[in-house]
């Protein structure tokens, strides 16, 4: 067997399957099944397509309900249950912030501007009835961005092992699902990027099969006065966390290990304590640079 790599461009960022098969003609259709199921997770839940379920809910927010199919109701019960489980801090109605933060234009705001858009983060609100959901408020909105890549993720590795390749991984700018070992059954390498230089790993992780997700402080922020803001934003108060540098979280799946590594970062000082009751691996980089790790 070899190993090919495909790589292409999904929710704004450069992504890559890697598959290991007899020939490059067979790996080729294999991938191109795999990004198309990417794609369409793309067209339906992304907020920035108009046409997209989640631009339909957002745009009748404060008028009316919007009927929903058995997929859209399954993500919409998982962001409940990281919801409770977080205690809150993971809401999937807190991607009205985005209108405060610009981090391109390194704008620190303040509390005039945070204040209205707090108050139409409430997930809580959200009506929901048979198959249908409501936003109660004008201006309200859904955004699975906190888990859509790794769903994505887990999707396409679904398609890859039933087209019969037993080989490779799918890398979803960084968050990857393991379809299965290399062919002579040893484990991918997944190196772990450091938080404060690109160009260096601070770890690599054997992956023989299940996922991992790293998020992080470097990836969109800006520095004023001294501070790093970056784009991982504490619902409840308005502003980006800043007691982790990057948390990796190793799973089953790529879902739970995405939504769980920005919960962690989320939780801010007590994300270790919150990741040892959920039984995941772990890699975590504190402020200071200070490494905290432990295996599933």
């Amino acid at each position: 067997m070899n190993t090919f790599h495909f790589g292409f461009e999904a929710m704004a960022s450069g992504c890559e399957i890697v598959l290991a098969t007899d020939s490059k003609d067979e790996a080729q259709e294999v991938a191109k099944f795999a990004i198309e199921e990417i794609s369409r997770i793309e067209r339906k839940y992304s907020r920035y397509r108009a046409e997209s379920i989640i631009s339909l809910i957002n745009a009748a927010a404060g008028v009316g309900f919007v009927e929903c199919d058995d997929e859209t109701l399954s993500l919409v019960q998982y962001a409940d249950t990281l919801y409770e489980s977080s205690g809150g801090l993971f809401d999937i109605t807190a991607g009205v912030l985005r209108k405060a933060w610009n981090f391109n234009n390194k704008v620190v705001p303040d509390h005039a501007l945070l204040s209205p858009l707090l108050e139409l983060i409430d997930w809580k609100s959200v009506e929901r009835k048979d198959k249908a959901i409501r936003l109660p408020s004008v201006g309200m909105e859904l955004d699975f961005g906190g888990f859509g890549k790794e769903y994505a993720a887990d999707r396409a590795t679904k398609i890859v092992y039933e087209q019969g390749v037993k080989h490779g991984y799918v890398n979803m700018a960084g968050d990857i699902r393991v379809v299965g070992p290399k062919p002579d059954g040893s484990p991918w390498m997944i190196g772990i990027q450091h938080p404060r230089h690109k160009e260096l790993a601070i770890a690599s992780i054997p992956l023989h099969a299940g996922a991992l997700a790293t998020s992080g402080d470097y990836e969109r922020y800006f520095e004023a006065n001294g501070k790093r803001y970056c784009h991982i934003i504490n619902p409840q108060s308005g502003y980006p966390v800043i007691w982790w540098q990057s948390v990796t979280v190793v799973t089953p799946l790529a879902i739970t290990a995405g939504s769980y590594s920005t919960i962690a970062m989320l939780k801010e000082a007590d994300a270790l304590s919150f990741l040892d009751d959920s039984g995941m691996g772990y890699l975590a980089v504190d402020h200071l640079g200070k490494i905290y790790h432990k295996n599933a």
